[in-house]
C-alpha cells in the first residue's frame, strides 16, 4: 500500500523593495539571524529562507533581498511576478527614498495587475528619529492612500522587526485563503450547472421517449399516424 504524500509547511514569498542604502537587507538579517549588519555591501539580489511558527501554525517564508540600483531594474519585473506580498522599504533620514515608493508601488500594480496584493510601507531608522527628515504624517497619509498598512522600523535595535514579516505574512495567508474560496466556488458552480444541463438534456430524451411509446401504441391499436391537430372554438390547437 503507498504512502500519501505529505505536505510540508506552507510557504510564503516575500519580496523586498525600496531605495539602496534604507536598510532592506540590514531588516532581512536581523529578521533572519538576529544580527544587525552596519556595513553591508550594495545587494545585488539575495535569497532567504526560514522556518517560523505563524500563529501556532509551522511555516516557511522565502524572503528575496533585490537591488536598490537602477543598473538592476530591468530584472526586477521578473522578481515581482514570483513574490506573493511586498515590504516597500524607506528611511525616514531620508526623503527621496520616501519619494521613491511611489514607483516602487506603481511598478509592483503594473507587473502583478492586483491593487490589493499584500504589501506593507516601512519607514526604517526610526531610532534615528531626530534625524528625521520625512514627517510620520506624510508617511501615514501615503499608507491610507494606498490602503496599506504603515510600520516604522529599526533594524539596529530591532524595534518592529518580527512584525513586518509576520504581519505580512498574514496578508498573504489571508489572501491565498480567499483565493481557494473562490476557486472552490467557481469549481462548484460549474459544477452545478453542468447538473442543471444535464437535467433539462435528460427532461428532452423522456418527452420524446414518451412521445415514441405514445406513437408505438397508436399504431398498436391501428393508427399508423398521430392525428393532425384541430382547432377548438377558442382557436386553440388540441389533439385527437
Amino acid at each position: 500500500m503507498s504512502k500519501k504524500p505529505t505536505t510540508g509547511p506552507a510557504l510564503h514569498k516575500v519580496i523586498m523593495v525600496g531605495s539602496g542604502g534604507v536598510g532592506k537587507s540590514a531588516l532581512t538579517l536581523q529578521f533572519m539571524y538576529d544580527e544587525f549588519v552596519e556595513d553591508y555591501e550594495p545587494t545585488k539580489a539575495d535569497s532567504y529562507r526560514k522556518k517560523v511558527v505563524l500563529d501556532g501554525e509551522e511555516v516557511q517564508i522565502d524572503i528575496l533581498d533585490t537591488a536598490g540600483q537602477e543598473d538592476y531594474a530591468a530584472i526586477r519585473d521578473n522578481y515581482f511576478r514570483s513574490g506573493e506580498g511586498f515590504l516597500c522599504v524607506f528611511s525616514i533620514t531620508e526623503d527621496d527614498s520616501f519619494q521613491a515608493t511611489q514607483e516602487f508601488r506603481e511598478q509592483i500594480l503594473r507587473v502583478k495587475n492586483d491593487e490589493n496584493i499584500p504589501f506593507l510601507l516601512v519607514g526604517n531608522k526610526c531610532d534615528l528619529n531626530d534625524k528625521r527628515k520625512v514627517p510620520l504624517a506624510e508617511c501615514q497619509s501615503r499608507a491610507q492612500q494606498w490602503g496599506v498598512p504603515y510600520v516604522e522600523t529599526s533594524a539596529k535595535t530591532r524595534e518592529n522587526v518580527d512584525k513586518v514579516f509576520f504581519d505580512l505574512m498574514r496578508q498573504i495567508r489571508s489572501r491565498k485563503t480567499e483565493d481557494s474560496k473562490t476557486t472552490n466556488g467557481r469549481v462548484k458552480d460549474k459544477s452545478k450547472r453542468r447538473k442543471i444541463k444535464l437535467g433539462a438534456q435528460f427532461k428532452t430524451i423522456m418527452i420524446f421517449y414518451d412521445l415514441i411509446r405514445d406513437i408505438s401504441n397508436r399504431k398498436k391499436q391501428g393508427q399508423s399516424t398521430v392525428p393532425a391537430p384541430t382547432r377548438n372554438k377558442k382557436g386553440c390547437c388540441r389533439i385527437l
